[in-house]
Order: structure tokens, then sequence, then C-alpha cells
């Protein structure tokens, strides 16, 4: 009868020691479960932000590719459309007119080669204001104004576009003005501003430059930087190629109504074969392909940095000059060239809206987890102590 006393009794006992361990476990175990879903969680967000990154990454290299394509071909044109326009046969609003009609030309051919888009009516109409912006008024007032003004006050004056594009961008799009951006501009507007002034000539002399050439020139800059600010999103919804038929389309219906005479006083047939072989380049290098790859840049880059390249095209002519010989190396276009990739690479350091909006919230979300795991720990300590509470109440 003991002996069955003492084995009831110690069964009752381990029995009861079993559920308030269980009872234990099951409290306690409750935020492990919940730290490791949280420690998955965070492992899967922090992948999620790493691929996202390396995408952005690979998204931002194909638009400097781009743009420094672009103006590498822009660059190479200002030799040889004055070349062309030098020759006297063909006025620069015949040459502007070429440009258009045979770049709308190729980008239609293209496009029947490409995924069709629709394009709703209001977005041809944002398109032909596009256009108006980024092609039409743009070289017809900076042709204009280099007629009226000397090439050097519209080389300088072009140097404002990156200014005027970051105080348009952080007006209408709220992007932020930081030190590194502002820092990057000058530097690259010093390094081409000592490459253009290392290139004038006496050619290039006072008489030549007039204020209402000048302003001609701005205003082509102000609406180059209004094109990439204003229509960023419609930029964004199309293919590049949809996009420049429209434009270009647009551009055509409005330029051959100003240059139709000047164009049917050209005499094609007594055109030498080199101003044929110029005038091609500037059509399908500089006009069809570069405003080919411009779009591709905008859908990837902030518009201050895509404007920032324009400050390559001195370099670029500098550097043709000295492989042509008409020019040679010094100290300070060494030192010019590096104050213009450097002031690039500043502004493309530089943080965005969305990348200060994106810190934000990482910020804030670590915040809350880090105040959430004293909370948790707590809780395991006070269920902990409950299941000890719980144990030694059987026990009695």
């Amino acid at each position: 009868m003991n002996y069955g006393h003492n084995a009831d009794r110690h069964y009752k006992a381990s029995t009861a020691a079993c559920k308030t361990f269980n009872r234990s476990a099951k409290f306690t175990s409750t935020p492990y479960r919940a730290d490791r879903s949280a420690n998955y969680l965070g492992i899967r967000f922090n992948k999620a932000i790493l691929k996202s990154s390396i995408m952005q990454t690979q998204k931002a290299y194909i638009g400097h590719f781009a743009m420094f394509g672009a103006n590498l071909l822009w660059g190479v044109m200002t030799p040889l459309s004055k070349a062309v326009l030098q020759n006297g046969m063909v006025s620069p609003f015949s040459l502007t007119t070429l440009r258009m009609v045979g770049a709308a030309a190729a980008f239609w051919i293209l496009s029947i080669f490409t995924r069709r888009e629709h394009v709703p009516p209001h977005d041809l109409a944002m398109l032909f204001f596009a256009a108006m912006l980024g092609v039409t008024i743009n070289q017809a007032c900076f042709i204009a104004g280099v007629g009226l003004s000397s090439p050097i006050d519209a080389s300088v004056i072009t140097t404002t576009t990156p200014i005027l594009t970051m105080i348009l961008a952080a007006l209408y799009l709220k992007e932020p003005i930081t030190s590194k951006k502002v820092l990057g501009i000058f530097s690259s507007a010093i390094g081409a501003l000592i490459l253009i002034f290392s290139a004038r000539t006496l050619s290039t002399s006072a008489g030549q430059s007039g204020i209402f050439g000048d302003l001609l020139c701005l205003t082509a800059e102000i609406c180059f930087a209004c094109y990439c600010v204003f229509f960023k999103d419609l930029i964004s919804r199309y293919s590049a190629v949809t996009l420049m038929k429209w434009m270009f389309t647009y551009a055509s219906i409005c330029c051959i109504p100003l240059s139709y005479r000047s164009l049917a006083a050209i005499d094609f047939a007594s055109l030498p074969l080199n101003i044929y072989a110029d005038i091609a380049f500037v059509v399908f290098g500089a006009t069809f392909i570069a405003y080919l790859l411009v779009p591709i840049a905008q859908q990837r880059l902030r518009p201050t940095l895509v404007t920032m390249y324009c400050y390559v095209q001195p370099t670029v002519a500098t550097i043709l000059a000295v492989i042509w010989s008409m020019d040679k190396f010094t100290p300070s276009k060494v030192i010019a060239i590096i104050l213009v990739f450097g002031g690039v690479y500043l502004v493309n350091r530089s943080k965005s809206r969305a990348q200060m909006e994106a810190e934000e919230l990482a910020a804030a979300q670590a915040h809350s987890q880090a105040t959430a795991q004293p909370t948790s720990i707590a809780d395991s300590d006070t269920t902990s102590s409950s299941g000890t509470n719980t144990h030694n109440l059987d026990k009695q």
C-alpha cells in the first residue's frame, strides 16, 4: 500500500511538472517565435532593398552612358555644323529644318520595327508642348542668338542650364538642393568656362556681342530646363522612339513654314561631298541617335544630372581640336576637364528626394523595431515569471 501510494504521488507530481513545463514553454516560446519571424522578415526586407539598389544602379549606369553618348555626338556636331554653315550654301534655319525632318522620318521608320504604343489625345497635346520647349523653340532661339551674339557669349550662357534646372526641380519636383549638388554644378561650370575662354580667338572679338542675342540664347536654355523638369513624368510613360517620333513630327510641322524659301534656294546638286557627309552626321548622328539616347537618360536620371552633361560638349570640342592639331593640351585644360567630370560625379553622389524619403522611412522602421524589442523581452520575462508562479501553485 505504501509503495502504491508513493508511486501515485510521484506520478501526480511528474504530471504536474510536465504541465507546468508545457505552459512555460508555450508562453516563453511565443516571443522567441516572434523574434525569429521578425529576423526572417528583416532578412527578406534587406535582400529586397539590396536587389532594388542593384537594379537602380544598373539603370543609372545606362542613363549615364546614354547622356554621355548624346553629348559626345553634340560635341562632335559643333565643328561639323560650323563647316556646313561656313560654306554659305546652307542657312542655319535650313540646317535646323533638315535636322527636324530627317530625324522625324528616321524615328517613324524605326517605330515600324518596335512595339506599338497607344498615346491618348491628352498626352499627344502634352508632347506638342514638350516639342516646342525641348526642340523647336530651343533650337530656333539658340541658332538665332548665336547669329546675333558671339560664340563665346553663347557658350557661357549654355553653362547656366544645370543651375536653372536645379532651381526649377527644387520648385516643381521638390528636389532638395544639397551642398554636393551646388558644389558639383559650380565645379563643372568653372571647368567648362576655362575650356571656353581658352578656345577664344581673335575672330570672336567684342564687336560681335549683342544683348538681344544673349537673351535669345538664355531663352533657349530656359526652355530646355523647363522641358527636362516639367515633362519628366510624361517622358517616363513611353519609349524613346514613341516620344521622339511625335516630338520631331511636331517640330517639323512648325519649322517647315519658316524655312521653306531658304530650303528651296539650296542648290543640292552643287554641294560638295564633304558637306553632304557633314549634314548626314548632323541629321542622323547628332539628332536621330542623340535624341534617341536623351529620353533613355531622362527616364533613369534626375533632371539636374541630365543637364550636367552639357559641360561635356566643350570638353569633347577641346579633345577633338587637339586630335585634329587645331589646339594643344595645356595644364589649364587638364584641370578644367577634371573639374567638369568631378562636378558630374558630385551631383551624381548627391541625394535625391526619393533617397531622402527612403532613408527617413528606414530610420523610422529601425526606431520602431528598437522600441519594440525591449517590450518583447519584458513580455517574455513576465510570461516566465507567471509560469514559475503557476508551477509553485501546483506544487502547493
